[in-house]
């Protein structure tokens, strides 16, 4: 950036594009837990205190992340919907979130992140949950039309809690690593992923029974 000063709105948007790219490049090499502000500002080329005119907190950054990536998944699964019956959509949901990293790791902190930010921050971060959670819900019941929209919502808003709930078995530390391991258990990422698998066809499964039996 040959500016020193963003003031024209196209500078503005640049820098924090710029912060962004620099948060996601860290998210790829080492965990969000290690990643700090200090951290963030070095790699981009910016004071901590430069770093906080664009975002209010390290967390607005990897929230607005999480925000991105969230967006990105979807525009995806839109591109190219899961075809088949209710364990063949959400095995395949939970084998396309497992392949997003980043997205599943910030899935997982989001309730930490969320506790250093405005309200202002706070109002744009639940609003645009709600229109992911939304889209989600309006894309599986396209697929599977037996679904009402209180349970295909039901069904996406679980998504993300059972990502976050699961996500401690795709990052354990290095000794329960070297644990698992020993034990010839399988490899972390697969943990995640299967274990994703698993508890959303039981959860679709069960609405679709349900929802075919009201």
């Amino acid at each position: 950036m040959e500016f020193q000063r963003a003031r024209r709105p196209e500078q503005v948007e640049q820098r924090r594009r710029a912060i962004l790219e620099a948060a996601r490049a860290l998210l790829r090499e080492h965990p969000l837990a290690d990643i700090s502000l200090r951290e963030l500002s070095c790699r981009v080329g910016l004071a901590k205190s430069n770093v906080l005119r664009y975002f209010d907190s390290r967390e607005a950054v990897f929230l607005e992340v999480l925000d991105e990536e969230w967006g990105a998944w979807l525009d995806a699964l839109e591109a190219e919907p899961p075809t088949g019956d209710e364990a063949a959509v959400a095995t395949a949901l939970a084998s396309s979130l497992a392949g997003r990293r980043t997205l599943a790791e910030l899935f997982g902190h989001a309730g930490a992140l969320e506790r250093n930010i405005t309200v202002e921050r706070a109002r744009r971060v639940k609003g645009r949950a709600a229109t992911h959670s939304t889209r989600l819900a309006d894309l599986v019941r396209a697929l599977l039309p037996v679904l009402d929209e209180d349970a295909a919502r039901h069904f996406a808003d679980t998504v993300v809690v059972l990502a976050a709930g699961l996500w401690p078995r795709a990052d354990p530390t290095e000794a329960v690593a070297r644990a698992l391991r020993e034990l010839g258990s399988p490899e972390p990422a697969e943990l995640f992923a299967t274990g994703l698998a698993e508890a959303l066809v039981n959860q679709l499964a069960g609405l679709v029974a349900r929802s075919t039996r009201d």
